[in-house]
């Protein structure tokens, strides 16, 4: 085998790293020592069982944040891999092979190559270089990215950009780059009745019969229109629970989950009542656990999208598409700053999927964007 290229190498060497939520089985630790040894002031961060890192490097001025994630999902079935997914192989194809190949440890190791050339070629750069890491972007994110950036809030440190390394490309490297993300809002609905035989249904007051028509209008309703950035708002149910498991018995309770996917154009608060309003025209005894997972962000063209899309532009000849689709990421808690966040990385054809794979030169070309944005942004 040709000898791997310095990003493809630091690649492998963290997916070899059985880094499972919320684990990070030393890759913090490797990245820490190499952006030591280019003048970063690091500084680890453990939060109840999360490892996480702060590191930062420059003096006066922006603040370029590189984002991103250590940790990675279960494996699913060993034996069902084509080969294992913690060693970290490149296939006949040209495919770097292993669990975190596209989400995201290969994101991390251009991101580490790419700064410590930028470094090397610019030791007076302007501004500040920072990395924000963590070991629980897959899990609870309760003490990683969310607790780190409350820390950074309190003490006044400043976020002008950030790269996220999230799997943002669909098809090509670059050909979408995420610029925001829809809100995440959840909720267990409980709906009371009164719990009875089926043969005496006047003697109960069943809560399926009961909140059916009401859940059917709360799946009906329209929300919002979204904008030019954002789809309308969705409301989603994923589970209905009720019933004792006999089949001669009304519950008494019924317990229904249910998610919100909003936009700007709408609210937690406005979505809450809107809810509630419905529920309560349906004359339910009713109450609900709501759960914000993270509220929309939005980066605007400006500064830093710019410098991303110009340098996607140079590196693989093609144009960039900026999208606020799909899940949640930390970008949400890092935004809370009012920093400007952009979410590039490679495709996310594989994540999370067994035989995780990446194209391995298009780990390359990622160094190769991450470097020009540093220059566009931060060249003296």
């Amino acid at each position: 085998m040709s000898t791997l290229s310095p990003t493809l190498e630091l690649a492998c060497e963290l997916i070899r790293r059985p880094s499972v939520t919320p684990l990070d089985e030393g890759c913090q630790e490797l990245m820490m020592r190499r952006l030591e040894a280019c003048g970063f002031a690091v500084e680890p961060m453990r939060i109840a069982e999360v490892d996480n890192f702060w590191a930062r490097r420059g003096g006066e001025g922006p603040v370029l944040c590189f984002a991103g994630h250590t940790d990675v999902v279960p494996t699913g079935p060993e034996a069902k891999w084509q080969l294992s997914p913690f060693e970290a192989q490149i296939d006949a194809d040209g495919m770097l092979r292993g669990r975190g190949a596209a989400d995201m440890k290969g994101s991390l190791a251009s991101m580490i190559i790419a700064v410590e050339r930028f470094v090397a070629n610019h030791p007076n750069h302007k501004g500040a270089i920072a990395f924000l890491i963590t070991s629980d972007e897959e899990g609870p994110a309760e003490h990683g990215t969310k607790a780190v950036v409350e820390r950074l809030r309190a003490r006044g440190e400043r976020l002008d950009w950030c790269i996220v390394g999230e799997p943002s490309s669909t098809e090509r490297l670059g050909d979408v780059v995420k610029n925001g993300r829809r809100g995440s809002l959840g909720a267990v609905l409980t709906v009371r009745g009164k719990q009875g035989h089926v043969a005496y249904p006047h003697l109960a007051r069943n809560p399926i019969h009961l909140a059916a028509p009401a859940l059917a209008e709360l799946a009906a309703e329209h929300w919002d229109d979204g904008n030019a950035f954002f789809p309308p708002t969705s409301f989603q149910i994923s589970n209905i629970n009720g019933g004792t498991g006999a089949t001669n018995v009304i519950p008494g309770e019924l317990q229904v989950v249910f998610n919100f996917r909003f936009s700007t154009e709408s609210t937690e608060d406005g979505l809450k009542q809107r809810v509630a309003a419905i529920l309560d025209r349906h004359g339910l005894d009713w109450s609900i656990d709501w759960s914000l997972s993270g509220l929309p962000f939005l980066t605007q063209p400006g500064e830093l999208l710019d410098a991303v899309a110009a340098s996607i532009r140079e590196i693989t000849g093609h144009d960039t598409t900026p999208s606020t689709s799909g899940g949640t990421s930390d970008g949400r808690f890092i935004a809370t700053l009012g920093t400007q966040v952009v979410e590039l990385g490679p495709v996310n054809a594989t994540i999370h999927q067994i035989d995780e794979r990446v194209l391995a030169s298009d780990l390359d070309l990622l160094t190769e964007v991450y470097y020009q944005t540093l220059v566009k942004l931060l060249a003296a």
